[in-house]
Order: structure tokens, then C-alpha cells, then sequence
């Protein structure tokens, strides 16, 4: 694989990713026209800030298969253009957040104390003692957010003795008790919080949540605190209330603009009670080192077919729960796999059940990787977890998702059925000891590790018909390394698959299924 750096990566990552045999090239500070000029010879690209993923780049980028962003945000990288083209977009959001919460925790001193005054007054040889400014200590701290990022800014804090107020609707309450804090509502924490800050991204919902209508809201003299995103703190009612006198001061370490171009964000920067940087909460040397690092071990996970922890645009989920998952989603997608060669119609619709104890687990991982195993051998361009289900969507296959609570005597079942214009076709299959097995082929109980060359045949069993297929087999010097046999009645109908340690022509395959009057033979490749 190989990928492109633009932007100012850590050394420590790239050395990571060529330590594995990855190829890297670094292309910092470069004109758009070079970038889309080179762009096209690599299957990988890493970036920080610097550089907007856009959908226009996308159009030069033809092999481009995975996007890692080394930091937290993704604002600058158009994650549904990516999607669309089946283009894994990463991120690594626990790198700087350790970085990210010191900055917020000195920003925050720094403000309350008025630090940045007393220094330039100093600095200037003026000895002024009056820059004082106010102690933490038994005062109101509003923590909105309380991610990655946003608890640590408030276990520092905890060392001040406030009391502290948490506005996240996506903890529980406990979340904020173990770390002595008191969940409440948006409101409160503005009516109520001394310093209020902010640690959740930027989306639709947050943009603008603290506008004129909040600052209106909360005590005069309050302190405002943004190291998280610009944009989440209206920066125009944030300037009004400073100079109406009612907010008393604000540090700010994000921007809208960035660099800042307009005269609303210049003027805010220039206010005498507002301390600033410039977006450098996630600069710490360690911190660069570190999401360097993390977003090369993704890609080389990537290479390696494994999953990539901090996937953006796959449902993902709790880490530990992934780790559970990871042997269905390879039974997923052998089960993919297996059908559409064994059914090779055109797909109408496809139903996926997760049944017995994987029932409790999200299934829309499992759901998109049976998809991209079914989908993409009938595809020009890649389908994989990131766009299965867009690329379903766009062939018009119906896709269904269920979950029982029985599972047929086994802990966990997966099935898989899809329909054709032959009829409706399930296999199902669970993990045993890790290893993936099929233990259910059409309408009858077979078990099988799908592996290798699978040969599976139908026919009236009758005397001498396993006799003549290893017969041929043998003549063709082809071995059976195991057969498996479902029937339901003696001398019924029944389907036997043979795992072959070699490949067969087609004009093999016709040559058994002849010789025994098959009604269906189909030999599936998993190797």
C-alpha cells in the first residue's frame, strides 16, 4: 500500500508505518495542483488540518482507499463524498486528550487569574499589582460535554474545589458522580456556572449554542471558556457581551476562521479580557507523536484486512464489543461470500438475523459486512463496510435486519438469506472456539468450515453415489479433505459439500454433477 502525508506529520508515525512495510511519501505545504496531480498513485492518505478532503480531491484520486485524520476532528474531510466512493475515513480521538484538557485547564487559570495581563504589563517593565484576579475555589464550573476530552478537564479541576455542573445528554448520571460533578441541563449550567466550557463537537446541533439568547441566560461576569471547536460559541454575541461589560472575560483557543480573516473575529482576539491561541490544544509534542502513531497502526490494520478501531464512517461501537464481534463479522462475511457464489443472480433483497446471544450486539456491522462480501464481486468499483449499504441502496436491494432470541440449539446464529430470481436462499452459521462454521444450507442441517474450494452438489441420495464422486475426484487427482452430508429422509433428497485441497475447472465440476444426476452443483473459491 501506498500513502501520502501531506500536512506536518510526527516522524514517529510514518517511521511506524514503514517499519511494516508501508510506502510513504510526504508532500507539506503544497499547492492544490500538485496534491491533485499526485494524489492518484496512492491507495492512502494521512492528514492533520491543513488540508480540506473534498469531494473535488476525491476526483483525482481514483485508488484512494482510506483517509486518516491525525487528531480528533473530521471537519475537514468530506466523510459522506468518501462513503460514497467506499473510502475509509479514520481519526485517532485519544491521542491528544490528555493535550487537549491541559490546555483547556491552563487557558481556563489563565483567564480567571488574568495571567496574560499581569505578563504583558511586566513584560513592559510597569510594575502593577492591581491585575489580580479571582480563586476557583468554591466557585461554579459548567462543563459542557463531557467526552474524552471534557471529563479529564473536569478531574483536573476537581483540585480547585468548585462545584461542578455537567450538561451531557448522552452520559448517565453516574458518569458525572464518579467524578464529583452534577449532571443537569443546558440551562442550568448558564444560569448558575461562574466559568462555563465547552468540550462537544461542531455539528448542526452545536453550532451557535452559545449565542446572544444563552449569553442572556447566564450570570454577569461570567467566563467563557472554547478549546474545542469554533463555531460552537457565536463569536459575534460573545464581542457584544464583552463590551456591554456582562460577559468578564473569555479564552479562546478555536476560531471560525482560522486563520482569522473577518474584522468580528479580529476585534474578539484583540479584546483586552479575552486570552487566545491559536488552535494549539492538541499541540503538545506528545500529542503529535501520539495521534501520528495511532492513525498509522489503523492503516496498517487496514492493509492487513483487520478492523480499524477508530473508523468514522463504520458503526463501529464500544471497543470491547468490537473485540467480541470480530469472529462474526468473518463469519459474515464468509457467509457473503459463499452465497453470491453459490447463487450468482441478481440480488433483490437480503435478510440478516442475528439470533440467540449476538442478538444483543448492534448488527449493522455484521449486516454491512455480509453486504460488501455479496455485493462486491458484481461491482466495478470496491464495496466494503464503508459504502455496502449505500451501494445496496443504489441497486435497489432491500436489505433486512432482525434479531430473535432463539437460535436453533446454538449460543449465537447468524443467517443470511437472499433472494433471487431462482427463489430465497438462507445459510446460517455461528463461531465455534473462534473459528467460523455453517451449520445450516438451505432447508437442511449440514456443518461445514467454509474454507478453501467447496464443492457442493444436490441429488436423490441412493446407493453409490458418494462411491462415484470420490471416484472421479480421485481420477481427476483431486483430494477430498472432507464431506458433510444434510438430508432429511434416507434416500431423499440431500446436498453433500466436499472441501477439495484443489480447484476445479468447470468442465470438472460437470463431470461429477453428471455422473450422480445432480440437480445443482456449484464449486465456491474461499481460498
Amino acid at each position: 500500500m501506498r500513502v501520502l502525508a501531506v500536512d506536518a506529520i510526527a516522524p514517529e508515525g510514518l517511521a511506524y508505518l514503514r517499519e511494516r512495510n508501508v510506502s510513504v511519501d510526504e508532500l507539506a505545504r503544497s499547492s492544490l495542483e500538485t496534491l491533485y496531480a499526485r494524489i492518484g498513485e496512492y491507495e492512502g492518505l494521512i492528514t492533520r488540518s491543513g488540508t480540506s478532503i473534498t469531494a473535488e480531491l476525491l476526483e483525482h484520486a481514483p485508488r484512494l482507499r482510506i483517509v486518516g485524520r491525525a487528531g480528533v476532528g473530521v471537519d475537514n474531510v468530506d466523510i459522506d463524498a468518501c462513503s460514497r466512493r467506499g473510502i475509509l475515513v479514520c481519526n485517532a480521538p485519544y491521542g491528544n486528550v490528555v493535550s487537549a484538557a491541559e490546555h483547556t485547564v491552563g487557558m481556563l487559570l489563565a483567564l480567571v487569574r488574568r495571567i496574560p495581563d499581569a505578563h504583558a504589563r511586566l513584560k513592559a517593565l510597569e510594575w502593577d499589582r492591581s491585575a489580580y484576579g479571582a480563586e476557583l475555589f468554591r466557585k461554579t464550573v459548567g462543563v459542557v460535554g463531557f467526552g474524552k476530552v471534557g471529563s479529564r478537564v473536569a478531574a483536573r479541576l476537581r483540585a480547585f474545589e468548585p462545584e461542578l455542573l455537567v450538561h451531557d445528554p448522552y452520559i448517565p448520571e453516574s458518569g458525572a458522580k464518579d467524578l464529583g460533578a452534577r449532571l443537569t441541563d443546558f440551562e442550568t449550567v448558564l444560569r448558575q456556572a461562574d466559568v462555563i466550557t465547552f468540550h462537544v463537537p461542531l455539528t448542526p446541533e452545536t453550532e451557535n449554542m452559545m449565542a446572544a439568547r444563552e449569553l442572556a441566560l447566564t450570570k454577569r461576569g461570567v467566563r467563557i471558556v472554547n478549546c474545542a471547536r469554533g463555531g460552537i460559541v457565536n463569536e459575534g454575541a460573545l464581542l457584544a457581551a464583552l463590551e456591554a461589560g456582562h460577559v468578564a472575560g473569555a479564552a479562546i483557543d478555536v476560531w471560525s476562521e482560522e486563520p482569522p480573516q473577518g474584522e468580528v473575529v479580529r476585534r474578539l482576539i484583540q479584546h483586552p479580557r479575552v486570552v487566545v491561541t491559536p488552535h494549539l490544544g492538541a499541540n503538545s509534542g506528545e500529542a503529535q507523536v501520539n495521534v501520528a502513531v495511532d492513525v498509522a497502526r489503523q492503516f496498517v490494520a487496514f492493509r492487513d484486512g483487520a478492523l480499524v478501531e477508530h473508523a468514522v464512517n463504520i458503526p463501529l461501537g464500544d471497543p470491547a464489543a468490537i473485540t467480541e464481534l470480530r469472529p462474526f463479522v468473518a463469519l459474515a462475511e464468509r457467509l457473503g461470500r459463499f452465497s453470491v457464489q453459490l447463487d450468482p443472480e441478481r440480488l433483490t433483497e437480503v435478510e440478516i438475523t442475528l439470533a440467540g446471544a449476538i442478538a444483543e450486539s448492534d448488527p449493522e456491522l455484521l449486516a454491512r459486512a455480509a453486504l460488501a462480501r455479496l455485493l462486491g464481486p458484481v461491482m466495478a468499483e470496491p464495496v466494503n463496510l464503508v459504502n455496502a449499504r449505500l451501494v445496496a441502496a443504489e441497486r435497489g436491494v432491500e436489505v433486512r435486519v432482525e434479531r430473535q432470541q432463539e437460535s436453533a440449539g446454538y449460543k449465537s446464529l447468524l443467517s443470511l438469506a437472499i433472494r433471487t430470481r431462482t427463489g430465497r436462499k438462507i445459510t446460517a452459521g455461528t463461531v465455534f472456539d473462534g473459528q467460523a462454521r455453517i451449520v445450516r444450507l438451505r432447508d437442511l442441517d449440514i456443518e461445514f468450515t467454509p474454507e478453501g474450494y467447496i464443492l457442493v452438489l444436490s441429488y436423490e441420495d441412493r446407493p453409490g453415489m458418494v462411491g462415484r464422486i470420490g471416484s472421479i475426484l480421485g481420477r481427476q487427482n483431486v483430494n477430498i479433505a472432507s464431506m458433510h452430508v444434510g438430508r432429511r429422509s434416507k434416500r431423499g433428497r440431500a446436498i453433500v459439500v466436499l472441501i477439495l485441497d484443489e480447484d476445479l475447472s468447470a468442465e470438472q465440476v460437470a463431470e461429477v454433477a453428471q455422473a450422480i444426476d445432480a440437480d445443482f452443483a456449484r464449486l465456491v473459491r474461499l481460498q
